[in-house]
């Protein structure tokens, strides 16, 4: 049995992450997915907290057949002993997936396998490109999936984002965020 380990803010999760994970699964029997930045929430670059994000994957990921965990994963600041902290959060996995050169580079470091895959409509589906048009009161809806839109439905996520990109704007942390 393999399992694979994936790590992402999902801020919130979109069409991009759920294309990714489906091509995970065609490759792992198990799949971890890390909720990267979990202490972070109430601001405009991580507006939902890990239970939230947690709920948005769980939902979506019902419909795959493949047996996924997902698992909060703090800050850590400390990039040398950050992969050792992800394995301590998580179950044990075998490989990892990843875009991200850092990560793919503390991975390597820590004798982890990592494998790469091309990103879905990269410039269509991407987190800030999922607030923006929150904040803006544009259609995001197209750009996450059906259960995603019912939890921030449910949590009142848009007023919240709204809100807090206010709030934000002012404090001058309306942050660029590269993801």
């Amino acid at each position: 049995m393999t399992r694979g380990f994936y790590i992402g803010r999902f801020q919130p999760y979109h069409e991009g992450h759920h294309a990714m994970v489906a091509r995970i699964a065609e490759e792992v029997d198990e799949l971890v997915l890390g909720i990267g930045s979990a202490d972070q929430s109430h601001t405009a670059r991580n507006p939902f907290t890990a239970g939230e994000r947690i709920m948005m994957i769980t939902k979506t990921l019902d419909e795959l057949d493949i047996v996924t965990y997902a698992v909060p994963i703090e800050d850590l600041n400390r990039n040398s002993v950050w992969v050792s902290h992800v394995q301590s959060m998580s179950p044990r996995f075998e490989v990892a997936y990843s875009n991200n050169p850092l990560v793919i580079r503390l991975f390597e470091e820590a004798g982890i396998e990592v494998r790469q895959s091309p990103m879905f409509r990269r410039d269509e589906f991407e987190g800030t490109e999922v607030r923006e048009r929150m904040a803006a009161g544009k259609n995001w809806q197209a750009l996450v999936p059906d259960a995603v839109v019912d939890v921030i439905d449910e949590i009142d996520g848009i007023e919240r984002l709204q809100q807090i990109t206010d709030t934000d704007a002012t404090d001058g942390d309306g942050g660029d965020d590269p993801e």
